[in-house]
């Protein structure tokens, strides 16, 4: 979560002559020079140190591999500034660095970017062949996504592509991501170029409310110490990111939909899953239940999920409090 959790900082060179007893003073130097340098100066500001701290742990871990997901706060004020200052840290002690991954956002222009800053870094600092940093890219690759990359220019060297690869497209698969949501009792998020991808930060519970007809209504998710919904009380539920989108729900039923099987501490406290049949012939019964236009083939209504007030307030300070600030010139 930050540089000074890392204890080991020593980094043998890439030949083993000499050793950096600091390297992640080093990484700070480096990050200095480039938020100084005249001809980026007002483009990289201040960074995520978070992210700057797992990705300093990562090159010391594997100094020979280094390759960074560069989007999880900020591709531009934040990850690309990170990554360069690590690699150029790991440059002096002889490693090269393979390069990044950018896995949301408009992936032609922020490679296009990505690469004009290499460039320039290599000319700035006289580093061999750092204008032809990897740029990996990834993000539900198709075909007709690499086409319009082709057509409209780009800088990515090399492509992620798996669920289009290994599955049908006309059944499609179901995209599940575990995020990181605490450490040590302090909330995490993960922000993104893309909306859809930024998490839901600490503990939750989450409830299922029903309506007068029998049909669920919505699903809420609430923090884990928040009291839960309650039947015949109205309760606020918003969206998660969009201030205006947001409705009150008196539940005539509510059903709690998380349940921990194992908490973690000890393997007595876990309890036994439920057979494969169970489980299909809950999965089915919950389906039977939902109204019959989320249910349809053709234009279904979305079905949604909120989160409460308290959640959502929270949700957005964390956002602003982790979100780098960008300078304009």
């Amino acid at each position: 979560m930050s540089l000074d959790e890392i204890v080991d900082k020593k980094l043998k060179s890439c030949d083993g002559s000499r050793v950096c007893n600091d390297f992640v003073n080093l990484v700070q130097a480096w990050l200095r020079k480039l938020q100084f340098t005249d001809s980026l100066h007002g483009v990289f500001g201040e960074t995520n140190q978070s992210e700057l701290a797992a990705f300093t742990s990562y090159a010391l871990a594997f100094p020979n591999e280094f390759l960074a997901l560069v989007d999880t706060y900020d591709v531009i004020r934040s990850g690309i500034p990170n990554f360069c200052a690590v690699a150029l840290a790991l440059n002096d002690l002889g490693y090269k660095a393979y390069g990044i991954r950018l896995d949301s956002g408009d992936l032609a222009y922020l490679s296009i970017q990505a690469r004009k800053f290499f460039s320039i870094i290599e000319k700035e600092f006289g580093v061999s062949s750092f204008g032809r940093t990897l740029i990996t890219a990834s993000n539900d690759l198709n075909e007709e996504t690499l086409d319009h990359l082709n057509k409209q220019g780009h800088e990515v060297d090399s492509y992620g592509i798996g669920t289009y690869l290994v599955t049908c497209y006309s059944q499609a698969a179901l995209g599940c991501v575990f995020k990181l949501v605490e450490i040590n009792n302090q909330p995490r998020i993960k922000l993104s170029e893309d909306v859809t991808k930024v998490s839901i930060p600490c503990k939750k519970r989450c409830f299922r409310l029903y309506g007068r007809e029998g049909y669920p209504l919505v699903d809420i998710m609430t923090g884990e110490n928040e009291p839960p919904p309650k039947v015949g009380e109205r309760i606020l539920c918003r969206h998660p990111f969009s201030e205006s989108k947001r409705a009150y729900v008196v539940p005539q039923q509510v059903e709690e939909l998380l349940k921990c099987y194992w908490p973690g501490k000890s393997h007595k406290l876990r309890e036994e899953l439920p057979s494969l049949e169970k489980i299909r012939d809950r999965c089915l019964q919950q389906l039977e239940q939902m109204r019959p236009d989320h249910m349809r083939r053709l234009n279904p209504t979305p079905y949604k999920v909120s989160v409460s007030g308290k959640l959502y307030d929270f949700i957005h300070f964390l956002w602003l409090n982790e979100a780098p600030v960008g300078e304009l010139q």
